[in-house]
């Protein structure tokens, strides 16, 4: 990829949900069954075939090398020729070794040049292809990340793209060197004598059959080598993440030997890789040490008849020993090359997960005043076909209103917010925003008009200023004060370090939930967004930053569309309307007195 691949990120101004819908089966990457590995291969050739220019550079570098290689022995053999012919002088022996000297020199740099530009072709594969996986992630449905082990995903974007470029980076600078060798030196070989080349061409195709049998056995198990790596990767960040939970319920023993089980697994599989791949070399090598033999008594014969001189076997010995080295080499290049295939697979399938679908080609612009006007007309959203869950729910929040959504856990609350903030595409009907149908804008359009908090707080490695600022990057440090007074920052952030400059590390770890609760509504409030959606946003403060929160709240309602997702309903009591929901449909609304004088489902729930 000679250019970086055209990568375009959301500007998204809210945290991401998840959703409370089913999880749907494993996506194509978690599980797959191997993929062609020569498929795999004609991608990394048409991604390093898109730098002609530098591919031609080294294609002609290396042939100068090789020219260079295969020159110098010929030319030691004429100086050893000199060096027993009855026309012998020193002055001519010199400048003959000085021509040798020369030759050798010049194909070495030949061969650095060349293994520099071959270094930066692939290393700058490396990084575009990071930076797809990048833009990838911005583009796959929120449904795939819910199929997803985080450290399945982790493992294939650092590991795998890592295992690919480095052993690919070996590979292609030795790959070409090695070809244009064995081509080389056979031409210098058939120029020279003709039965011993033949003795080299034996050993080679002997070689190459030996290789290729052994590489359609090591292939699969390269492959089941780096899905075991990415498994152990996905439990070791679910142990690291869970940490509380694991020591709570005492649950470490188990832990222990789930990680053991794996370890123990993805150790068998790389064994079994590894020694089949370390099986090339030392038999590639027997196959060269018999040629070398047999060339050299086939050689002392013909020197002895006279029908060859010393210098040209001489020379022949050296072109064995020089063409049986990218012959050894051949298996540690075949093992990294099954390895970055293995890995590449998987990269791939990452690359080709699905995606979300295109924004609408009759694209609309909000007005540059939004008023909040949401309606949900005849709406039907199901996470698997087979599982109903919305049908046919209509509800309308006017401009400035407060709505609560609440009911039972699996009710579908959660469901509905993520459905307005196009997280996923509603299977039928209508979902508007100003009277306008929100399939019409795009996914950025639609969330610069909404400011979102959810009941888990994510705070990114950085200062409060910058995390506050999340949203608006463009903020001024005033502007992000008076969010935080707002809703209660300001007072604890005095109590840090560096204040607002006060770096937060480890998703603020250092911070309470409260405070780190508290943080994510600063950065809403900063947002100064026409519609506001809270997702259980009180459900992990105490009573007094509850209080605190709604204080806020009630300033930052007016004029503003407001959702408010809660299990505690002393917190909505005051709502413009109340929606009670079961099963994905919409049962009751009204106010908190309306729905009590009804005694349904709400008034269960109260009670």
């Amino acid at each position: 990829m000679s250019g970086k691949e055209n990568i375009q990120l959301e500007a998204v101004s809210v945290e991401q949900s998840r959703g409370s819908g089913p999880r749907s089966p494993r996506g194509a990457i978690g599980g797959a069954k191997p993929k062609d590995a020569r498929d795999a291969a004609r991608r990394i050739w048409t991604a390093l075939g898109r730098n002609r220019k530098t591919l031609i550079v080294t294609f002609v570098l290396s042939v100068f090398s090789v020219a260079g290689s295969s020159i110098g022995p010929w030319q030691l053999g004429l100086a050893t020729n000199l060096l027993i012919s009855d026309d012998y002088t020193l002055p001519a022996l010199v400048r003959q070794l000085l021509i040798v000297a020369a030759i050798y020199l010049l194909a070495s740099g030949f061969n650095l040049l060349q293994a520099w530009l071959i270094n930066d072709m692939v290393q700058n594969m490396g990084r575009n292809l990071r930076e797809a996986a990048q833009a990838k992630l911005t583009r796959v449905p929120l449904r795939w990340f819910d199929s997803q082990p985080r450290g399945e995903v982790l493992s294939r974007f650092t590991n795998d793209i890592d295992n690919m470029v480095q052993n690919l980076q070996q590979v292609a600078s030795q790959a070409m060197l090695m070809l244009m060798t064995v081509i080389g030196v056979l031409a210098m070989m058939l120029l020279l004598s003709v039965p011993l080349a033949a003795v080299a061409l034996i050993a080679i195709a002997i070689s190459l059959g030996i290789t290729r049998v052994i590489t359609r056995a090591a292939q699969p198990k390269y492959t089941e080598q780096w899905r075991e790596t990415g498994h152990l990767n996905a439990l070791v960040e679910e142990t690291f993440t869970g940490q509380a939970l694991i020591r709570v319920y005492g649950a470490r023993d188990r832990v222990d030997q789930v990680f053991s089980e794996k370890n123990d697994t993805l150790t068998t599989v790389s064994m079994r890789a590894q020694i089949l791949a370390s099986l090339i070399q030392p038999t590639t090598m027997f196959v060269t040490n018999l040629a070398y033999i047999a060339v050299v008594v086939l050689g002392a014969f013909q020197v002895l008849s006279g029908r060859l001189s010393l210098g040209v076997l001489q020379a022949f010995i050296q072109y064995i020993r020089q063409i049986g080295q990218p012959i050894s080499q051949l298996g540690s290049m075949v093992a990294q090359v099954q390895s970055a295939l293995a890995s590449a697979e998987r990269v791939f399938e990452l690359l080709d997960a699905p995606e979300m679908s295109s924004d609408s080609k009759e694209e609309k612009q909000l007005e540059t005043s939004v008023a909040g006007h949401v309606r949900f007309e005849h709406v039907s959203f199901r996470y698997l076909p087979d599982q109903p869950l919305f049908e046919d729910v209509s509800l309308e929040a006017k401009p400035g209103q407060m709505l609560a959504i609440v009911g039972p856990t699996g009710a579908g609350k959660t469901t509905l917010v993520n459905l307005l903030m196009r997280f996923y595409d509603i299977d039928s009907g209508t979902i508007s925003l100003d009277g306008m149908d929100i399939a019409l804008l795009s996914r950025t359009e639609l969330r610069r008009a909404i400011a979102m908090v959810l009941q888990d707080t994510w705070l990114f490695t950085g200062t409060v200023h910058d995390n506050i600022a999340y949203g608006r990057a463009d903020a001024s440090r005033e502007q992000v004060i008076a969010a935080a007074r707002r809703c209660h920052v300001d007072d604890f952030v005095h109590t840090l370090s560096d204040g607002y400059d006060t770096v937060l590390e480890n998703g603020g770890g250092g911070l309470s939930q409260g405070q780190r609760q508290l943080m994510t509504i600063a950065r809403a409030f900063l947002l100064d967004a026409p519609i506001l959606i809270l997702d259980e946003a009180t459900s992990s403060v105490d009573t007094r930053t509850e209080m605190q929160i709604q204080e806020a709240m009630a300033e930052l309602r007016q004029g503003r569309t407001s959702f408010v997702i809660a299990h505690r309903l002393s917190t909505i009591r005051d709502a413009d309307m109340i929606v009670y929901m079961e099963n994905g449909n919409v049962l009751e609304t009204g106010t908190h007195e309306q729905l009590m004088d009804v005694k349904g489902g709400y008034w269960r729930l109260q009670n």
